[in-house]
């Protein structure tokens, strides 16, 4: 499969004054696939959604490099390089309440983008009805305003404003963590169709796993800025080999309620620790269940399984 998107040892800290910094993202390194979906999963704090915004280039990279279509995109974007790479990612982002614009129209809204292109106003609006109906709106929506819908209605105006650019590569973070559960299968169905017919290329960020297992085709689990796991969605979901992994699987909640009363309880413990000033070893050490003293010591490198699809950071795996 051609690779769309590349990470290589990509890196984001954020100084915060007195020598110290935030580790967020830290020597990050996957690849994405042309036309496959990649779930992006991990605890408030991990670095998902900077991770996103990162490769998008609304934070500036401290160190790394990142690649699409063997292009080494720039550390620092320009406003020419939004205006060139627009046309090729693009991103929905998590709250449908904040990420609109409210003294703009949700017609003005959607087609921002397109200002670049050698479009008259009619065809530009034509552009814009179309793509409200194709996102399940109307097309007499356009001149109203962002506060006249709901956040399920909200996050398909985003949506189409995203792609009536018709990118590529789309990055999603969390479009469905401020939804209603009724809503939350409408908007990744309507997503997943999208592209289907479009072709595109998705990383997909959020923290239900089960809606990441059946949206994804790989899956990928962050902790604290690093990676620690990615394979294939179902056997990461079914045969987590991560400690973190397993713990965080098993720590989603069942369906059934009776089940979910009957099973014994597996909440994470402790609280992910402070991303300022990393220390050596691997950042699960203090909260695993099967730590070694080398955990304490070394940091475990993202390595592939024998006889499986999968790349595991654990020293487990490496004795």
């Amino acid at each position: 499969m051609t690779e769309l998107v590349k990470l290589d040892r990509l890196t984001k800290y954020f100084d915060i004054g007195r020598g110290q910094r935030v580790h967020a993202v830290d020597g990050i390194s996957f690849a994405i696939h042309e036309g496959e979906t990649l779930g992006l999963v991990g605890e408030s704090g991990s670095g998902k959604s900077t991770l996103g915004k990162t490769l998008l280039g609304l934070h500036d990279k401290t160190s790394g490099t990142l690649t699409y279509r063997d292009e080494v995109l720039p550390a620092r974007y320009r406003s020419a390089d939004f205006q060139r790479l627009a046309h090729k990612m693009q991103m929905i982002f998590q709250d449908p309440y904040s990420s609109l614009n409210p003294r703009m129209t949700v017609g003005e809204i959607i087609a921002e983008g397109l200002r670049g292109k050698p479009m008259t106003g009619a065809q530009k609006q034509a552009l814009v009805s179309e793509w409200l109906e194709r996102v399940g709106l109307n097309a007499a929506h356009a001149s109203r305003y962002p506060h006249e819908f709901s956040g399920g209605q909200r996050q398909r105006i985003g949506i189409a404003r995203a792609l009536i650019m018709e990118p590529e590569f789309v990055v999603c973070d969390e479009p469905i963590s401020a939804l209603d559960v009724s809503v939350q299968a409408q908007v990744v169905n309507l997503l997943n169709d999208l592209k289907t017919s479009m072709g595109l290329t998705m990383l997909f960020i959020a923290h239900d796993l089960s809606m990441v297992r059946y949206i994804s085709d790989r899956m990928a689990v962050m902790y604290l800025g690093s990676l620690v796991e990615i394979g294939k969605a179902s056997d990461v979901y079914f045969a987590p080999r991560h400690p973190y992994t397993e713990v965080l699987i098993a720590s989603n909640p069942e369906p059934d309620p009776s089940t979910e009363r009957q099973r014994a309880s597996t909440a994470i413990q402790g609280e992910i620790p402070s991303p300022v000033n990393v220390p050596a070893g691997c950042r699960f050490a203090g909260r695993c269940p099967k730590v070694m003293p080398v955990c304490q010591q070394q940091t475990p490198q993202l390595i592939p399984l024998a006889d499986e699809d999968r790349l595991v950071a654990c020293h487990l795996y490496s004795q």
